[in-house]
């Protein structure tokens, strides 16, 4: 067994900032940071965009990014937090910028400001077009050089340890529920590389996990975006929200065959002035909103679906042709030298673009501090639920997010943690009875049906019938995986299907409660 002060799950902006300030201020604390990838993997690295905050208080102000992130969320933020993480959020850049992230500027010295879809400001720093690689890398150079800190890689963690947990191996069966007294001390985290699944006893432990894009077919996140932090907090009976809203970026670049991750063509081109067209030349978002191309993100994703089902084709076009060509190549040369490489030059062509599965709105639920409804957990990021985004996140609000709640959550463990004390009687994990799965075929196979289900039937645009159906398919594949997870040996892909089983679920669960369409949330039979 290890036991750790702090465990932290997942290595992206909120993780790393969390254990940056957890581990400075408190010296004699063992911090433990875990990720089933390499250090550098996760949803923050894909980030393109920025991240956004009031910087220039001459043409922006706090009021101005309230109303604008409580406009795109459709009526479902909660004021109060979108008020806090505004106001806060310029301290928090600024602890970005003291840990080694930098962001571009212009030749006055001034950051350089981009604008995106649903902003009327510009208020988005940027890094080209790799703003999350630049603030990851920052970051995990800060935690190398910080003595007590051990970041474990390709470690996957399966579940939280709670009491219930303990009462269960004592040999008592009570049903829990989330109106129980549930406490977390740590989880049963597998070794990659010696199949060991290891016991880490937690004072605090944070949830940091990201998304789930890969419980669709078509998305942006990277492979390992499987919904483990969400799923993992479910099984442990926390409280779950807002989870139908999944915003689906309007732009990726189409490529056949299908690619996942797809590559993302960030917003901020929009905001240079590109303009979408139809496989007929023609513009369309006039159409539907009179922000044209840069109306929030449910929108233009809802207005690109329209146009596919008019047209029958796959994809629609990004024009960039008409935009000051040394701007673009130095804004992004990533995206330029992408296209590039696939035979379009972006100066001369239309870039095919489609629709992918972006980021859920909803997920862990949290109050303030980014605690969740179990005692001792905390979550922030992705994979929770804190009331900014509401329907729709506006664009480049997640990156602040989470390093706002990463900071709360640091703030409020410094008022509870002297006061906890690790426990003796911590199972360690059983896996008695259980074999080596030989059919991992059929992991793979199972996987591909989730992505399939969830695209053809709980995307953009859904109905109830399609929700139905969703939820008759899914039941299917739960009913054959559970015995799976019961007498197999457990690995990644058995714990990565099972977790996209249950976001599958939460997510068809949670469209079939919405009676009203909001935001990323769209069902035709809804009035």
């Amino acid at each position: 067994m290890i036991r750790s002060d702090f465990l932290i799950i997942g290595s992206g902006i909120a993780g790393l900032s969390y254990a940056l300030k957890v581990a400075e201020n408190f010296p004699d604390a063992q911090v433990t940071l875990v990720t089933k990838a390499n250090k550098e993997e996760s949803n923050t690295k894909y980030a393109q965009g920025g991240i956004a905050t009031v910087v220039n208080n001459d043409i922006d102000s706090f009021e101005q990014h309230i109303q604008d992130t409580l406009i795109a969320g459709d009526g479902l933020c909660d004021e109060q937090v979108v008020r806090m993480v505004v106001e806060e959020a310029p301290d928090r850049l600024k602890e970005l910028i003291s840990w080694g992230a930098e962001f571009d500027k212009t030749d006055d010295g001034d950051y350089s400001l981009g604008r995106e879809g649903g902003h009327s400001q510009n208020r988005i720093l940027h890094h080209k077009d790799i703003t999350g690689h630049e603030i990851a890398r920052a970051l995990l150079n800060k935690v190398a050089t910080v003595p007590n800190i051990q970041l474990l890689e390709n470690h996957f963690t399966i579940d939280f340890i709670t009491n219930h947990h303990i009462l269960r191996a004592q040999g008592h069966e009570k049903t829990v529920t989330h109106r129980d007294h549930i406490t977390c001390y740590g989880a049963y985290v597998l070794d990659e590389e010696t199949q060991e699944i290891k016991t880490i006893q937690a004072k605090i432990t944070l949830i940091a996990a990201g998304g789930s894009g890969q419980v669709y077919r078509t998305t942006t996140n990277p492979k390992i975006a499987t919904g483990d932090g969400i799923a993992m907090a479910y099984r442990a009976k926390a409280k779950i929200q807002d989870f139908e809203f999944i915003q689906f970026h309007p732009t990726a670049l189409y490529q056949e065959p299908a690619q996942s991750p797809a590559f993302l063509i960030t917003e901020a081109v929009r905001g240079q002035g590109a303009y979408l067209r139809n496989t007929q030349g023609e513009r369309f978002m006039e159409k539907y909103d009179e922000r044209l191309e840069l109306a929030p993100r449910d929108i233009v994703a809802r207005a690109i679906d329209t146009e596919l089902k008019l047209s029958g084709e796959d994809y629609v076009y990004l024009d960039c042709t008409h935009l000051n060509k040394e701007e673009f190549v130095n804004h992004f040369p990533n995206i330029t030298e992408k296209c590039k490489s696939l035979g379009i030059d972006v100066h001369k062509d239309y870039i095919p673009v489609t629709p992918a599965a972006h980021y859920v709105c909803g997920g862990i639920d949290v109050n303030t501090n980014g605690q969740t409804s179990i005692e001792n957990l905390y979550a922030c990021g992705e994979c929770s639920r804190t009331g900014l985004h509401g329907a729709n996140r506006l664009a480049s609000n997640s990156l602040i997010e989470a390093v706002v709640y990463a900071h709360r959550s640091y703030v409020h463990a410094k008022t509870i943690f002297k006061k906890l004390q690790f426990r003796k009687d911590i199972p360690d994990w059983d896996d008695t009875n259980t074999s080596l799965n030989k059919e991992n075929i059929l992991i793979t196979h199972d996987r591909k049906d989730i992505q399939k289900i969830m695209s053809n039937y709980v995307a953009i645009v859904r109905s109830d019938i399609r929700l139905q159906k969703a939820a008759n398919r899914l039941e299917i594949l739960y009913q054959e995986n559970k015995e799976l997870y019961k007498t197999a040996k457990l690995s990644v892909p058995i714990c990565e299907l099972r977790n996209l089983i249950t976001n599958a679920y939460l997510i068809i669960k949670s469209s079939m409660e919405r009676k009203e369409n909001k935001g990323g949330f769209f069902n035709k039979d809804c009035v």
